[in-house]
């Protein structure tokens, strides 16, 4: 006799295939709309090898020029992949990676977009992310809202975050970005996928002031806030935790001194349906949150360290507008 729980079971796994199916598709067609004649390649390492398999069954159905390559699992964001890899970057049209570390940062990707491929990462994406999530977004209503902000945005140069009675201030440089709406058609574009947050440039000398960070830093979701304070473009102290990963993390952003980090981009969520799930990929996108990244310039490893701090509840003016009201973005 066949147990019903185990039948139970069986069906689950089958409506959670045929999610992740839906959503392979959605990236294909929506998000990267590969057309029949192009060159579409999968790049997936082992931790990633299910959504992987699943963008290629669905690119398959596109076109007959779609390439899947598992290379090493890197060891931290902004690592180059193998030479290979990157060699065949470039040569696409079109390129998915989908990743335990993100690709985003590294000169193949660079290489790889000036050459023209659009390219969409998908660092540390997993099941429950790609089925449910800021990827259940209406991706076309997700691209007009944030067109929809160009006209508010480029008035406003100075931005102010406050909560919990203290603030951050500083000035941004150059122009927002509008493209990470997860609509990636156009040679050379870059986005994330879940996508959905505009962003910018900070002048990193005029940061000054404290600021609450409650939702998550990098990888991982906070149960206590964290407070990051920061003069004249200068870091000054980060407090929180004692011990555990959140320190160790913290530990390595700042082992060669808290002088050596500037905060060089903020940014805020437009995506309704993201969550703050322990990965930036889709914290930084919540409707509502806003986000900063801290960056060490070349470490004594010669590595670049960055990190992502998101937080869910403050509330951010650019000038005199308010745009995010103790964490319910004003749509008005």
């Amino acid at each position: 006799m066949v147990d019903e729980q185990d039948l139970g079971s069986v069906a689950a796994e089958a409506a959670e295939k045929e999610k992740i199916r839906n959503s392979a598709r959605t990236v294909i067609d929506t998000c990267m709309q590969l057309r029949g004649h192009e060159n579409l390649l999968i790049v997936t390492d082992p931790h990633t090898a299910e959504i992987g398999q699943a963008l290629y069954e669905a690119g398959s159905l596109v076109s007959d020029r779609v390439l899947m390559v598992m290379m090493p699992s890197t060891h931290r964001h902004g690592q180059e992949p193998p030479n290979p890899v990157a060699d065949m970057m470039r040569r696409q049209h079109v390129v998915i990676a989908a990743t335990r570390y993100s690709l985003t940062h590294t000169r193949a990707r660079l290489i790889a977009s000036k050459d023209g491929a659009r390219i969409a990462t998908m660092p540390g994406v997993n099941r429950a992310m790609f089925i449910e999530g800021g990827m259940t977004a209406d991706f076309d209503t997700l691209q007009t809202n944030i067109a929809t902000m160009g006209k508010v945005l480029r008035r406003h140069r100075s931005v102010t975050i406050e909560g919990n009675g203290i603030e951050l201030s500083f000035d941004i440089s150059g122009r927002w970005n509008l493209e990470d709406n997860g609509i990636c058609n156009r040679p050379g574009q870059v986005t994330n996928l879940p996508a959905g947050k505009i962003f910018s440039q900070v002048k990193s000398d005029t940061v000054t002031g404290s600021i609450e960070i409650d939702g998550a830093w990098d990888s991982i979701a906070l149960k206590s806030p964290i407070s990051i304070v920061f003069d004249q473009g200068r870091l000054i102290g980060i407090e929180g935790p004692e011990d555990g990963q959140l320190k160790e993390q913290i530990d390595e952003l700042t082992e060669d001194g808290m002088d050596t980090i500037q905060l060089v981009e903020f940014g805020f969520g437009m995506n309704p349906q993201a969550r703050i799930t322990g990965n930036a990929l889709e914290d930084e996108k919540v409707l509502g949150s806003c986000y900063i990244v801290l960056k060490q310039a070349k470490n004594r490893r010669g590595i670049e360290l960055r990190s992502s701090a998101v937080s869910t509840k403050s509330t951010v003016r650019l000038g005199e507008q308010c745009l995010i009201d103790s964490g319910e973005f004003q749509s008005d």
